[in-house]
């Protein structure tokens, strides 16, 4: 909640709470970089703390900039914003496509592990369209299925239905775009984040059947295929993604192959014990240590204590939510809120998960923990609009102001007292 701090005749009011837990994200972030020094590519240490640190300086000046502004101003702009984000992806999309063909990439646009999914800039560094996407259909979602409710308070079949296709009609585009980049991290976590916000949207018991059941049978339908007819799902998806189903059914076949990351980060995290190696511990080689496999590099230092501690901090950021969302004030606050936890806790499990081997490893990084740019900042817009809506305390705290003047006279009639003390004891 919103709190008020009067100091003299200024007030500050803003949920000091929530910044709490984004300053502790920050410090964490910048430790565990700290941390994996010795774990990425000599002299790059210092470079990605640095740019991290810059990263979280930028977040935190674009979420103030947004709680300077009300959010109904900022929803002007939405429609723009999603134009615009679908023209990167649509440039993107066919940048791809020119590089089958001809071997060539448009400008900006290139080929990065495999996947056209960043705008590389000059100097700024590279931009994740999918990102700043991921934002926007929650948002747009969140007011569809407000709007929704407020129009049909008890709504028919065809209505329900309705409302689906509406929503289907701004997620799908962008969707179907991030799984041709490839990028299937991203796009799982549109489609959870999108499922979550309908399955609470009160809609039917028999669409939501309907909706779990597509996505158990799409689920199970790749594992037949997978099994059964491998060269067919090999016409579906990249090899490289064949081959992390393969590493997680059957790592030990992989070890020097697809499985070797799951392999090393097991193997740092059983190795450390309670409380780890160390502070920049490199007993054992981890790739990616500073994005995908930060968890990992902390946990070889700081062992079973630095990962539950890692663990409670993320619970901590997710349960605040859940208190906001249960206090905001109405529905579109409380849908926006619902989605930000939804695709919180999917990346946060998604990638714990993959690291200990429960889920197939991806490239979804540790949210406001790992290093990168444009993921962060997304977020932090997201947590812009959150706080906009944070509900106020009614309780003001005040704190007296420092009379400056007032000291600097007191220091001085104590000290011309303590003088002639001394002047007197001396005669």
């Amino acid at each position: 909640m919103k709190h008020s701090i009067q100091i003299g005749k200024h007030t500050f009011k803003t949920d000091y709470g929530f910044l709490l837990i984004l300053a502790a994200l920050f410090l964490t972030s910048c430790f565990a970089l700290y941390n994996s020094y010795n774990l990425v590519a000599p002299g790059y240490g210092p470079y990605y703390l640095n740019r991290q640190i810059m990263w979280y300086c930028i977040c935190f000046a674009a979420l103030f900039g947004i709680t300077r502004l009300q959010n109904q101003s900022l929803y002007k702009i939405l429609d723009s914003a999603y134009k615009f984000l679908m023209g990167v992806l649509i440039y993107m999309f066919i940048s791809r496509l020119l590089y089958k063909v001809t071997g060539h990439t448009l400008p900006l646009s290139p080929q990065i592990n495999g996947a056209f999914s960043w705008i590389v800039l000059p100097i700024i560094g590279s931009f994740q369209a999918s990102e700043f996407m991921k934002i926007i259909l929650i948002i747009k979602t969140s007011q569809i299925i407000a709007g929704f409710q407020q129009r049909h308070p008890n709504p028919t079949v065809a209505e329900d239905f309705q409302m689906l296709i509406q929503i289907a009609r701004w997620a799908l585009p962008p969707m179907i775009l991030v799984l041709l980049q490839p990028d299937t991290g991203v796009f799982i976590i549109m489609t959870f984040t999108l499922l979550v916000l309908v399955l609470c949207s009160g809609i039917r018991k028999s669409y939501m059947y309907w909706l779990l059941g597509i996505v158990g049978g799409i689920v199970l339908l790749l594992f037949y295929f997978y099994f059964f007819h491998r060269d067919i799902l090999g016409a579906v998806v990249s090899q490289y993604q064949l081959n992390r189903i393969d590493a997680w059914l059957n790592p030990d076949d992989y070890i020097l192959g697809s499985s070797n990351q799951l392999y090393t980060s097991l193997l740092s995290l059983g190795s450390a014990g309670l409380t780890g190696h160390g502070m920049q511990a490199s007993i054992i080689s981890i790739p990616e240590a500073h994005t995908d496999f930060i968890f990992a590099a902390f946990g070889q230092c700081f062992g079973f204590m630095g990962c539950i501690f890692i663990v409670l901090l993320c619970l901590t950021l997710d349960l605040y939510l859940c208190k906001m969302a249960f206090n905001a004030q109405n529905r579109e606050d409380r849908f926006m809120i619902i989605g930000a936890i939804a695709m919180l806790f999917y990346q946060q499990f998604q990638n714990l998960g993959m690291i200990v081997g429960l889920v197939p490893i991806t490239g979804i990084t540790l949210p406001l923990i790992s290093y990168g740019g444009s993921s962060m900042l997304s977020y932090f817009i997201l947590f812009g609009f959150i706080l906009n809506v944070s509900p106020s305390a009614k309780k003001i705290y005040k704190v007296k102001k420092l009379d400056v003047k007032n000291m600097k006279n007191h220091m001085k009639i104590k000290y011309d007292q303590y003088k002639s003390k001394k002047t007197q004891e001396s005669q």
